[in-house]
């Protein structure tokens, strides 16, 4: 199996969950579909979705929730 990086669309804050009291988009060792949310960006107030775009066993993600992020910085590994 190949390791394949999901990566930030653009800069600002890394969100796991929808709202503060709602679970996780997914979790560490969840199956992923290339159209599954699996966070959210946030720029100025506005909440991108980022979508795994890679169908795999398993996502590892490496950044935690509420980070700040970069573009092109790794939010998530999958095994594909």
């Amino acid at each position: 199996m190949s390791i394949a990086d999901i990566k930030s669309p653009l800069p600002g804050v890394f969100y796991r969950k929808p709202s503060p009291e709602s679970p996780p988009f997914k979790d560490d060792g969840d199956a992923v579909k290339p159209d599954d949310v699996i966070g959210l960006v946030e720029v100025m107030k506005s909440f991108h979705e980022v979508r795994a775009g890679i169908a795999g066993v398993g996502i590892r993600f490496v950044v935690e929730d509420t980070d700040a992020v970069m573009a092109g910085q790794t939010l998530a590994e999958v095994q594909a």
